[in-house]
């Protein structure tokens, strides 16, 4: 078995303008993004070679950039578009994708909204989930 390891960005920040409502979209707000990639790093660790790993501040910039661009009305489809950003890197199996929006217009008091989405490459899937 060939185990997969994590990388793990928590607590990413980007200001972008997702949201259904008016003042979402002209004003904007801090959205906050955690994502895990999964992958497996036993020949980075043992070469010592970040060219067999990927390198988390590259990533950390190019999931800013993707939440920061296009704006839309779901936080579902900026997870999906932050996934298709991290499973571009050749090295990466599946994806763990949270994002929060805690300033989210609801009339209650509350500390946060998010939505998590988990994808791999499509060869990695089967019918009853992941594979190795």
């Amino acid at each position: 078995m060939n185990p997969l390891d994590e990388i793990t960005l928590t607590g990413l920040r980007a200001t972008a303008f997702h949201g259904v409502l008016d003042h979402e979209r002209r004003d904007g707000q801090v959205f906050v993004i955690d994502v895990t990639v999964m992958l497996p790093l036993g020949d980075a660790a043992t070469t010592d070679d970040l060219a067999r790993t990927i390198h988390y501040g590259e990533l950390a910039a190019e999931v800013v950039a993707a939440v920061e661009s296009n704006p839309v009305d779901l936080i579902e489809t900026v997870a999906e578009r932050i996934a298709t950003v991290v499973l571009a890197h050749e090295r990466a199996m599946f994806t763990r994708v949270t994002v929060h929006k805690p300033h989210a217009p609801i009339s209650v008091p509350f500390d946060d909204v998010s939505v998590t989405i988990t994808r791999g490459r499509p060869e990695r899937l089967t019918p009853t989930g992941f594979s190795l």
